[in-house]
């Protein structure tokens, strides 16, 4: 059903950023460069009874294949790269799959402050910061433990220490998620804790990029595409929110009811790259949310379906907020190593990443995400994938 031996174990062993810390100090910088030591590194494998099969390299904690049969074919419906050591290393990631913090989306002018202290972060996106900074959880070796055998299915959980002042964050943060694919169905069940000695802002999210017709078909603009969204954050030219929050109604973010992915994306610069807020909370979501959940079951929050399979992704979650992202920024060139030799052009993916607002550290119209000594973070997602009768 699945494993996690071999140089995984090893590392597990000697702890989750030993891989890491080694590579680091060889480099001697900050900046990602190749090494194949990363590639040594064994993939965690889930699979179940109806040919479901969910591959996770320890770097990121990343989803590398999320692999469906239909129509008499296996289907990878995840973009992703061959190898760890891209996962680890390529410039100007694309986070394919990865668990990105310790705080997801952007960080205006990279910097925060916490009870009169500022703290200053490595700007990666223009000015501001980006998912935890250019070394986020995205590029740091999870330890990973043996796949266990559920009552539901089978599951593996990976954990990794963030070190007191790790790209610029105060405070050490124990933080792990847990994959679990059910016996029964092509259901995945995410959940992400963390906890902190410090006063820290912590927003953890999964980064996966969909396609329903396979990861190397082509784009996304023809997928169908309703979201439990009535409300989303404008934000200014870098990206970052202006603290309003503002109906969809009338604005090409209305998925209320399902439209297609390129319907009105052409009103927009780079296509979707935006905040909604979920399930009907409106400017009242500050109040509503409760140590950064709305309910303490996951509800579904995005459901996106793919004409030419019949394949449905619903995506459920107990965060208040989902960035919904096409893959602007991809093509051009910008990933080499992808799976199966595959050439991934613009829009080639669509993320639901659920999580808590961008920038919501310096926002104080948004729910907070300033995790406290003694609290324990909790993020729930579910991708269900449901497979058309053959």
């Amino acid at each position: 059903m699945g494993r996690a031996t071999g140089l995984l174990a090893a590392t597990a062993a000697l702890g989750a950023a030993a891989v890491f810390a080694v590579w680091r100090k060889k480099q001697g910088s900050k900046r990602p460069a190749s090494d194949n030591r990363f590639d040594a590194l064994e993939t965690i494998a889930l699979s179940n009874r109806d040919g479901v099969e969910v591959h996770i390299t320890p770097v990121g904690a990343s989803i590398q294949r999320f692999v469906v049969p239909v129509q008499g074919q296996k289907l990878d419906v995840v973009l992703g790269f061959n190898k760890a050591s891209t996962y680890a290393t390529i410039p100007g990631t694309p986070y394919f799959g990865a668990i990105v913090g310790r705080c997801a989306n952007r960080i205006a002018k990279a910097r925060f402050s916490v009870n009169g202290q500022e703290y200053t972060l490595e700007a990666n996106n223009g000015p501001n910061a980006l998912h935890g900074g250019p070394d986020g959880f995205h590029r740091r070796v999870w330890r990973a433990s043996a796949v266990q055998q559920t009552a539901e299915g089978s599951a593996v959980e990976l954990s990794y220490t963030s070190v007191d002042g790790e790209e610029g964050y105060p405070g050490t943060l124990q933080a792990s998620v847990r994959y679990e694919l059910l016996s029964h169905s092509a259901e995945l069940r995410i959940s992400i804790s963390a906890t902190t000695d410090k006063p820290t802002p912590v927003n953890i999210a999964g980064h996966s990029y969909f396609n329903l017709a396979g990861h190397s078909s082509g784009t996304i603009l023809g997928h169908a595409v309703k979201l439990a969204a009535d409300h989303y954050t404008p934000v200014g030219d870098t990206n970052i929110p202006t603290g309003e929050i503002l109906p969809v109604a009338g604005t090409p973010f209305d998925f209320t009811t399902p439209h297609t992915v390129g319907e009105r994306i052409d009103q927009l610069p780079n296509g979707y790259d935006h905040n909604l807020v979920l399930f009907g909370m409106g400017p009242q979501a500050r109040f509503i949310t409760r140590n950064q959940a709305v309910s303490s079951t996951p509800r579904l929050a995005a459901t996106v379906t793919e004409p030419s399979t019949g394949l449905e992704l619903q995506v459920l979650t107990t965060a208040p907020g989902m960035q919904f992202y096409t893959g602007g920024f991809l093509g051009g060139g910008d990933t080499p190593d992808a799976k199966d030799g595959a050439q991934y052009p613009r829009f080639a993916g669509l993320c639901i990443e659920t999580q808590n607002f961008p920038d919501a550290i310096n926002q104080p119209t948004f729910p907070s995400v300033l995790l406290q000594p003694g609290e324990t973070y909790m993020h729930q997602i579910v991708y269900r994938l449901n497979v058309p009768p053959s």
